[in-house]
């Protein structure tokens, strides 16, 4: 946290159905602060961590920030149907359709950049080959390998300089294919809270583990293609990734909303950006309330931690034998004394973007009002997954 308070709780004094809200003030505010811990590197914008389409446009216009890194194949054709011209897909696809579509759009396969890991990968996109080269990115697994052990993420086959280098001379070899790219994305460094016991220790090894093959790998990938970028980083490595001279661009998207799963990384210097606002619909006891909805857990391994928070007003808890429900959520603690039918609950979700494929709108606030309502990927009519 950076110790600036928000209190936007005033903005909605009443609500009649769960609401999603987006402050921009700290949004800005946590835009500028990843930014700054970027340094000079660009970020490219993690689209899967806003999915409201204005909200990354207003992040692509300010300083520090170049390109989407998406998570589907459609939406990064719809991304650039809509004006945005740089979209690295993060991860494989076997969408045939979409790819196809890339495959015979100019436009499309110019802006457009797909990701393998694998050897079919390869061959999977270069059957679908049609006219226009489809650029290709090789995503190189970052986990931190200690003998036996491996920490991190379960993503890319790729983990070192030879076998970096086998899969970019197959892309290279293959007509209709062009390698531009690279991601290391090093998720038990970006993603785990430091305040994770044995984290700190976790985060120092991998960083020195990667700051020492990161090069080798990029040389290797090189003998075969000139990259246009190597990507690597997430919201909570920014401020180390950047400093390893192999990267030429960074990203971060969950910094931007500040979602209860950043909450205990160190010095990460952003504020809670959005919420969800639900309803009293019933008061079973003075010290209980009841909202409406609000289920709405986060994904990975499950756990208290992946549902949403309530913050306002303070001191209201989840019971254990329920926790967060589909049609309703009953909380207890003081602070449901002075609640009644209709008031608002505040609760902040444990991940980004998510939240935003529960509502169609996004109430956006300014200066501690309602500024005004801006569309979802969902309220779109768009849902990528």
């Amino acid at each position: 946290m950076s110790g600036a308070v928000s209190a936007p709780w005033a903005a909605l004094p009443t609500v009649g159905v769960p609401t999603a809200v987006v402050d921009l003030d700290t949004f800005d505010n946590n835009a500028a602060a990843l930014s700054r811990r970027a340094g000079d590197t660009p970020i490219r914008v993690a689209s899967k961590s806003i999915r409201v389409r204005p909200l990354v446009e207003r992040v692509l216009a300010m300083p520090g920030y170049a390109g989407v890194l998406g998570y589907s194949v459609a939406e990064a054709i719809w991304l650039v149907r809509s004006g945005i011209d740089d979209v690295v897909v993060a991860y494989p696809s076997v969408d045939d359709e979409a790819v196809r579509t890339i495959a015979a759009d100019e436009q499309l396969a110019a802006a457009i950049t797909f990701m393998v890991d694998l050897p079919e990968h390869v061959d999977w996109l270069a059957a679908r080959h049609a006219g226009h080269a489809l650029r290709v990115a090789i995503d190189v697994d970052c986990s931190l390998r200690l003998g036996p052990v491996s920490l991190g993420a379960h993503r890319s086959s790729v983990n070192d300089a030879g076998g970096a280098g086998r899969l970019a001379e197959g892309i290279a070899g293959r007509p209709g294919l062009r390698l531009v790219g690279m991601m290391f994305y090093e998720a038990q460094v970006a993603g785990v809270p430091d305040a994770k016991p044995g984290m700190r220790v976790v985060k120092r090894l991998s960083n020195d583990q990667l700051h020492r093959n990161r090069s080798k790998i990029r040389a290797a990938v090189e003998e075969h293609a000139a990259l246009e970028f190597v990507n690597g980083g997430g919201t909570g490595s920014l401020h180390t990734t950047r400093l390893d001279p192999a990267i030429t661009e960074l990203a971060a998207g969950s910094g931007l909303f500040a979602p209860t799963s950043f909450d205990g990384f160190d010095d990460l210097g952003v504020d809670p950006a959005a919420w969800f606002v639900s309803p009293v619909t019933r008061k079973p006891r003075a010290d209980v309330v009841v909202t409406f909805a609000g289920g709405y857990s986060a994904s990975g391994a499950s756990g208290r931690s992946r549902l949403p928070k309530p913050v306002y007003p303070d001191g209201l808890s989840y019971f254990g034998q329920e926790g967060a429900g589909e049609v309703q959520s009953p909380l207890r603690g003081k602070a449901a004394r002075t609640l009644g039918l209709g008031d608002p609950v505040w609760f902040r979700h444990a991940k980004a973007g998510e939240m935003c494929e529960r509502f169609d709108e996004v109430v956006l606030l300014e200066g501690g009002r309602v500024r005004d309502k801006t569309p979802t990927y969902r309220g779109e009519g768009h849902n990528f997954g």
